[in-house]
């Protein structure tokens, strides 16, 4: 293998990004997407989870420039050595806008958070996956969102009132994006909108979890009006939501077809 002299490599590069562009045309958002990365996440009783985040990072670009330092981006990234919550994220946007010569920057993950649940009659433990990330944006100021999805078990209140016989269900998909004032654990979140649904959906079941479950979802019927509505009660009574917006998603079993429902609200 012949030696390479990687100093005079270094040497007189032309930087074919920083140089001029006469379109006069400026670029709202300019980066990484689909950037798979090892990420920390901080759980609600003070321990840390190792899961894999999928990154988006985008600055804005002026219009005098050609283009943007894409391997910036993910040197940034590897600086904070995989620990990417509420306390950092907004260390990641401030070296994003200094590094890239930008006024804004733009983070976007999602990862897969996991909690251990029993189940509700044997206690029988497994662990739940869910959906989540976060979503941020700075500039002057910083703004950073919560995102969700939580599945749960609804029953037809229309099914149970017509039917001689039970009434169907479905697996529905409670998605949600959340502005919070100061710390808000995607536990808390969780809850909110678990306990929202006809029953909650529990990894491990046996015969008596399964009798409870069904029986606590007949007992509980719920449209896709009824749970937007249920989840936004509960968002509205909690202080440290800002603001947040909420779709529900019902997989229908006797349909060929899904329900939905979506609202978005400002608090104050």
């Amino acid at each position: 293998m012949i030696p390479v002299n990687t100093e005079k490599l270094a040497v007189g590069l032309v930087d074919i990004q920083s140089s001029e562009d006469i379109r006069n045309i400026a670029i709202d958002k300019v980066g990484v997407k689909k950037v798979k990365y090892p990420m920390m996440v901080s759980e609600r009783d003070n321990g840390k989870q190792q899961t894999v985040g999928e990154f988006t990072l985008t600055v804005d670009l002026p219009k005098e420039f050609k283009g943007t330092h894409m391997s910036r981006f993910l040197e940034i990234l590897g600086e904070h050595k995989c620990v990417v919550s509420g306390e950092t994220i907004p260390e990641i946007l401030a070296k994003l806008r200094d590094k890239l010569n930008a006024e804004t920057a733009h983070l976007e993950v999602k990862f897969t958070f996991f909690r251990s649940k029993a189940a509700p009659v044997t206690g029988k433990e497994g662990m739940m996956g869910y959906e989540c990330g976060f979503i941020a944006s700075g500039g002057k100021i910083d703004d950073l969102w919560l995102y969700l999805v939580v599945p749960v078990t609804t029953l037809c209140p229309c099914s149970k009132e017509i039917s001689d016989f039970g009434a169907h269900n479905q697996r529905g998909y409670v998605t949600v994006k959340v502005r919070p004032d100061g710390m808000l654990w995607l536990e808390d979140v969780i809850d909110m909108i678990e306990k929202a649904g006809s029953c909650e959906l529990y990894p491990v079941l046996k015969r008596p979890d399964e009798k409870y479950v069904t029986e606590m979802a007949y007992l509980n019927p719920r449209f896709v009006e009824d749970m937007v509505r249920e989840v936004a009660l509960a968002f509205d009574a909690n202080d440290r939501i800002l603001a947040y917006e909420i779709e529900v998603e019902n997989h229908e079993s006797i349909h060929d077809h899904n329900a939905y429902a979506y609202l978005a609200r400002t608090k104050g």
